[in-house]
């Protein structure tokens, strides 16, 4: 795992957070993104699609084709109230094949709290 020196806390905290982000998306848990995306969030699918929050939440509730959804080589980036997460995903595909992406996510401290505010994802079989 890289990093660029965060305080702890807020690396943790970030850490933290990626990883219920990775397990919501692989449970389909609204509830949590409910409680971790900014009113503002939007979204870039691997689709290329572009969507709010409401139309992610959405999304989100529809249970997902994919098992054993993971994050690797996760590089986070603090810059005062912000924060960048890059990392490469695997997983595999309902037909037991291995399939593959990348993700950013983007996060911002509001009232003493990271709320993710942006997010770009890929999938691909070299990602």
């Amino acid at each position: 795992m890289l990093t660029t020196a965060p305080a702890n806390s807020d690396l943790e905290t970030l850490l933290a957070l990626n990883a219920d982000y990775i397990r919501s998306v692989q449970t389909s848990d609204v509830t949590r993104f409910s409680q971790i995306l900014a009113d503002d969030f939007v979204c870039t699918n691997p689709d290329g699609s572009f969507i709010d929050r409401a139309d992610f939440l959405k999304q989100t509730a529809r249970p997902v084709a994919i098992d054993n959804l993971a994050a690797h080589d996760v590089l986070v980036r603090v810059v005062g109230d912000c924060a960048v997460i890059h990392a490469r995903t695997t997983y595999q595909m309902p037909d037991g094949r291995a399939g593959a992406g990348r993700y950013t996510d983007v996060w911002a401290r509001r009232n003493g709290q990271w709320l993710a505010i942006a997010a770009h994802v890929t999938r691909g079989s070299g990602a």
